[in-house]
């Protein structure tokens, strides 16, 4: 299932899409700033990298459905570098969203969740304290962001990872620092679940 929301400066508008693979309801758009076409997640680790991408090339109103992509399988008992990009490619060039994510850090987290089938763990490696404000002075919090993470794989296996963007979440509430999404609260900015392999 995958979901991608407006992200405005201050705020989050509305739904970008919501689909399923077998899922036709038209998606729901209300702002048209701000938007979030494109998100890749890139894993590098055992001398490759895989890429977890879902785009809505044409919008929210265009007829093209979006599309998930997943470059290949990870490798059991590896450990990942990951980063996550998001885009605005109805702009020419290319708004780089996640600049406004960084510049707004102590609003923003990403959270990565694995089924149990599939055995693999996430960490955070970075914090509020890596970026810089609207205004250029400093966060000075260790709460986690998510742009950047590892993932560190285990035995072979096969399920799903849901990587989902909170805006205003609650990072004090029980587990949220630790990447625990269900006390998180706040409003989700994007969300995409993908289908993982981890091969021996």
């Amino acid at each position: 299932m995958n979901t991608i929301k407006i992200l405005s400066t201050f705020a989050i508008g509305a739904i970008l899409f919501t689909s399923c693979s077998s899922d036709d309801d038209a998606p729901v758009q209300v702002n048209e700033e701000e938007l979030i076409t494109k998100m890749t997640v890139s894993l590098v680790g055992g001398g490759e990298t895989v890429t977890l991408i879902v785009t809505d090339e044409d919008g929210a109103d265009g007829p093209v459905s979006p599309e998930v992509t997943v470059s290949g399988s990870l490798k059991e008992n590896t450990t990942y570098n990951g980063s996550v990009v998001l885009l605005n490619e109805s702009e020419s060039p290319a708004e780089l969203i996640n600049e406004e994510i960084e510049a707004e850090a102590d609003a923003h987290q990403f959270f990565y969740e694995a089924s149990s089938a599939l055995n693999i763990t996430t960490a955070y490696t970075d914090k509020e304290s890596d970026y810089k404000k609207e205004d250029g002075t400093s966060f000075t919090s260790t709460n986690p962001v998510g742009l950047t993470f590892t993932v560190a794989t285990t035995s072979a296996g096969t399920g799903t990872l849901t990587v989902t963007l909170r805006h205003e979440p609650n990072k004090s509430a029980s587990g949220v620092a630790n990447g625990d999404i269900a006390n998180a609260g706040g409003e989700t900015d994007i969300t995409q679940t993908f289908d993982i392999t981890v091969t021996q």
